[in-house]
């Protein structure tokens, strides 16, 4: 199947040209002058023989080409050895490089425009207000923070005589560890991270300190250290 195309499909003359130049698979710094001359030619014709108008810049453009077609033509006159040769077809060559250069930035620049409609931007404001739920989080505690600070909790441990203890099956899960510490927080709103650790079994250690991680990760608690070898303080949020 033909695809016809008409002036509309292009840019402009220069746009029309490369398109017949690339067709005819030119090599654009040796171009075919008399062959795309005629491509050009018969290419306006068409577009008048379907009574459609063709701009006047095509047809400036097709009255260079059948010069510049004219002076290939011409036997050249004999020239000193010293003066350099002109082509004709050099500043041909050199418009539809500058304009090919041209269509290409201009295609990238099509493609970052249409990705940056995708993109919202907002207008800075204040989020001082913000702050303290944003910092309150973990605040400046990190993780090896309480890591540490509860090593030293349990070394304080052993050294105390152990309380009367008594076996039980009873199952300690983080989950009635996460209850328990919002009861607390309930009635306290800010306790010490360690008082959080009533007993020292391995079981309740081990959930309440999961538990204590988990509720931070959530955002139900916040945990903060106001200097360096402070107490660490839990907060409800």
């Amino acid at each position: 199947m033909n695809v016809e195309f008409v002036i509309n499909d292009f840019e402009g003359p220069l746009d029309l040209l490369l398109h017949l130049i690339k067709e005819s698979k030119m090599d654009i710094m040796n171009i075919e002058i008399e062959s795309i001359t005629n491509q050009y030619v018969e290419y306006l014709n068409k577009q008048e023989s379907m009574n459609l108008e063709v701009a006047s810049e095509y047809l400036v453009l097709a009255s260079e080409l059948l010069e510049i077609k004219s002076r290939m033509l011409l036997p050249r006159e004999k020239m000193e050895e010293e003066e350099e040769e002109v082509d004709p077809r050099d500043e041909l060559v050199n418009r539809l490089l500058e304009y090919q250069a041209y269509k290409e930035i201009t295609k990238v620049l099509k493609e970052n425009e249409e990705k940056r409609s995708e993109i919202f931007t907002k207008t800075p404001e204040n989020v001082d207000q913000y702050m303290d739920e944003v910092h309150g989080i973990v605040s400046d505690v990190t993780l090896d923070d309480l890591v540490d600070a509860f090593k030293k909790y349990l070394e304080r441990q052993k050294e105390n005589k152990p309380l009367k203890t008594k076996v039980t099956v009873k199952e300690i899960s983080i989950v009635s560890r996460r209850h328990d510490i919002k009861k607390i927080l309930s009635k306290k709103k800010k306790v010490s991270f360690f008082e959080l650790f009533p007993i020292v079994t391995k079981e309740y250690v081990v959930a309440t300190f999961l538990a204590v991680l988990e509720m931070a990760k959530n955002r139900e608690i916040k945990i903060v250290q106001e200097d360096t070898f402070s107490e660490i303080i839990v907060e409800a949020v």
